[in-house]
């Protein structure tokens, strides 16, 4: 019997039927030899035939008395991870492991297949055993790259579930047997600006203050630095490092648009998330006569009203789950789009690449990164003169479409809940009270330091946060002691609904705004509920955002551009509670008649400039 496997190219239809039911019956024989069951399985799944190419080890390894039948059930296994039957996958792995308990590869898999049944737990023992066990056996493959996989997925996997300590400890075992591992050195710098652990560029081992700053992703960066220029290069190295470099033609090209101008709007954030907070409403408010909105997009059906309700405000929504970045392009080309809104631009989640094959004549970043993209394919970007003004521009690959008033769209159809009372969420009745809702990460040293001197200059009052993790927490509560602030000056609040965390505001006196990143959603959240913000404006559009919503409000005496100026003034409205009370009477008064909440008006002046770009692409189609 010839046991070689047969030479027929890829299986494809009658004969392809015949060709693996050949292949079954070598592999039915017990006698067929390893690598060709292995080459016959790679052909079929070339071929697509992944279901083929599974039985077809299934079948070998019940019928081989084989020492490589855990080598079968590794790749059988792996057939079955792309398949997406973890629990499958999971009994495949663990038959591998039961023929060679030491096989480092099956267990690093078979935490994966735990991780996709939600074990976590489980997903993380399994990983742990490789990365304790280093002299594992690793069927050829380097036992470090091994170790290194194990420590990453374990510290990626407790990043997620919060658990921030036992994350950046594994990332340090990574880094110090290779400090060159950039994405590792990435995510260390963010999750000790998530925990408030400052420095946050610390320095061990090899890992040097320049290979952190190198390996800093762009968001960490927004966080850390207020040059443009390095906002910029971080942009710039991403795209060199992570996107394909598309030579084609755009895909526009070469395609009749007529009749009303298409929007499509890009995002994976369309759900329960700031942008999806902000944007509910510009999709409602769109001119229909004029203009058909469409969505691309890959985000997460949640269940909120919300969700519901941006679908509903869009003319067509083409879900992008599970579909290629060429084959999104494509799609987006088909539909005739003149106008393509990215609404996530390099943030987690996002689909740069989608962006690079130019589906739209005309496509612009918009509120989901506020900074530079350096996307290529990306020629504009939405904005005011307040947060890019005409000095910043040489810092951006893209260029303004300038709105009069503010950049930033919002939705007047948020309702809060009824406020309680400050004894009800630990505030004291009568004191001054400082806010800053912002998210952690936002939090810098110096920032932080300045708000304890301020508390220290207005007796009695108190700073109201959010308490995101236990770990920053205790980091900043630790620092309020080294300035002489005690703990019960801090009043940490979780998380909460929209409807809870909107009441809230009403009962500060005073918000004060994180530096370099400033409140964006946060900051419109504060000012439609009456309380004043004071903020710092710097040099780049993250920095300027408050500063944008506080001219159009009305409040730009709430804006400073250096610390001690915001120190100063930070000082003076504590001890001045009537000036916090005239400024929220202004708010009641004035704040929601203002520019900043005309959101009619800003809809009719971003289509405004939208058509304008749109006609022009059409006339030199």
């Amino acid at each position: 019997m010839d046991m070689s496997t047969p030479s027929a190219a890829q299986p494809s239809g009658i004969q392809g039927i015949a060709v693996v039911e050949q292949w079954l019956g070598l592999a039915r024989s017990g006698q067929w030899p390893l690598p060709n069951v292995m080459e016959a399985a790679s052909r079929l799944q070339a071929a697509g035939a992944l279901d083929a190419a599974a039985l077809l080890y299934q079948t070998w390894v019940a019928a081989t008395a084989s020492p490589m039948r855990h080598v079968a059930c590794f790749n059988w296994g792996a057939i079955l991870g792309e398949l997406r039957r973890p629990t499958d996958a999971e009994t495949v792995y663990r038959m591998a492991l039961g023929l060679a308990p030491n096989f480092a590869q099956a267990r690093l898999n078979l935490g994966h297949q735990l991780e996709h049944q939600g074990r976590e737990e489980e997903a993380l023992a399994e990983w742990r055993a490789v990365y304790d066990n280093p002299t594992a056996d690793s069927l050829g493959a380097e036992p470090q790259s091994l170790v290194l996989h194990a420590l990453n997925n374990a510290a990626r996997l407790l990043e997620q579930l919060k658990r921030y300590d036992e994350s950046e400890a594994l990332m340090r075992r990574s880094l110090a047997l290779d400090p060159r591992q950039s994405d590792v050195a990435q995510h260390y710098v963010h999750i000790r600006q998530k925990q408030c652990a400052w420095p946050v560029y610390e320095t061990f081992g090899e890992v040097t203050h320049n290979h952190l700053l190198m390996s800093t992703s762009l968001l960490a960066m927004l966080d850390e630095s207020d040059d443009p220029a390095l906002q910029l290069l971080t942009s710039q190295r991403f795209v060199m490092d992570k996107l394909p470099k598309v030579s084609a033609p755009p895909l526009h090209l070469g395609r009749k648009r007529e009749g009303k101008i298409r929007i499509g709007y890009l995002s994976g954030d369309l759900h329960m998330h700031a942008v999806g907070l902000l944007t509910a409403e510009l999709y409602e408010l769109h001119d229909r006569s004029k203009f058909e909105i469409h969505a691309f997009s890959w985000s997460r059906e949640d269940g909120t009203p919300l969700r519901a309700r941006i679908r509903a405000g869009m003319d067509h929504y083409h879900p992008l789950h599970g579909v290629g970045d060429r084959q999104a392009a494509e799609m987006i080309a088909e539909a005739g789009i003149d106008v393509l809104v990215d609404l996530q631009g390099l943030t987690s989640g996002a689909r740069a690449a989608i962006l690079t094959h130019r589906a739209a004549p005309v496509q612009v970043s918009y509120l989901g990164l506020p900074a530079t993209s350096a996307i290529p394919g990306v020629d504009w970007i939405l904005a005011d003169r307040f947060v890019m003004p005409p000095k910043s521009l040489p810092y951006y690959t893209e260029k303004p479409i300038y709105l009069p008033h503010c950049y930033q769209v919002s939705d007047r159809q948020r309702v809060a809940n009824p406020a309680p009372t400050r004894t009800e969420v630990g505030l004291p009745e009568d004191a001054f009270v400082f806010c800053a809702f912002n998210n952690n990460h936002k939090m810098s040293e110096q920032v932080w330091r300045c708000w304890m001197r301020v508390l220290r200059q207005v007796p009695g009052s108190v700073l109201w946060l959010l308490a995101d993790n236990p770990f920053a927490k205790a980091n900043l509560t630790r620092v309020a002691v080294e300035e002489g602030i005690a703990p019960e000056r801090l009043v940490f609040a979780g998380r909460a609904q929209p409807a809870d965390y909107l009441a809230r505001f009403t009962l500060a006196d005073l918000f004060l705004d994180t530096f370099p990143y400033n409140a964006g959603t946060t900051a419109s959240d504060c000012l439609w509920m009456g309380t004043p913000i004071l903020t710092r404006s710097g040099r780049t559009y993250i920095s300027r955002m408050a500063g944008s919503l506080l001219t159009a409000v009305g409040l730009p005496d709430l804006i400073t551009t250096t610390l001690e100026e915001y120190e100063q003034r930070a000082v003076q409205i504590g001890n001045q509670p009537a000036r916090a009370a005239s400024y929220k009477r202004y708010l009641a008064e004035h704040g929601r008649s203002s520019p900043l909440f005309d959101i009619p008006a800003i809809v009719r002046d971003i289509e405004h400039e939208f058509e304008r770009l749109a006609l022009d692409a059409r006339s030199k189609a």
